[in-house]
């Protein structure tokens, strides 16, 4: 299984990645060995998450997200309609 993931970092800003591993994942982010944008921002916490059959799928779900203003993610990960 394959995930698109959103976490909220300490700071309150948003990251968006993709793994197929999630638990370990934000493990990792929380380590500080996630990623450069996450790792001066710890703790991070999942706050929303999609399965796909594909990484491809996930990846392109990433860029999707990615592409979308804070607004836009705030009304996805706290399913505001």
């Amino acid at each position: 299984m394959n995930y698109t993931y959103v976490v909220k970092c300490s700071d309150g800003t948003f990251y968006t990645g993709w793994t197929n591993n999630l638990e370990k994942r934000i493990a990792c982010h929380n380590a500080g060995k996630g990623a450069k944008y996450t790792k001066t921002r710890r703790p991070v916490a999942l706050v929303y998450y999609e399965t796909f059959e594909t990484k491809e799928d996930a990846m392109r779900r990433e860029y999707a997200i990615k592409q979308m203003s804070r607004t836009e993610k705030e009304k996805l990960v706290y399913k505001k309609i």
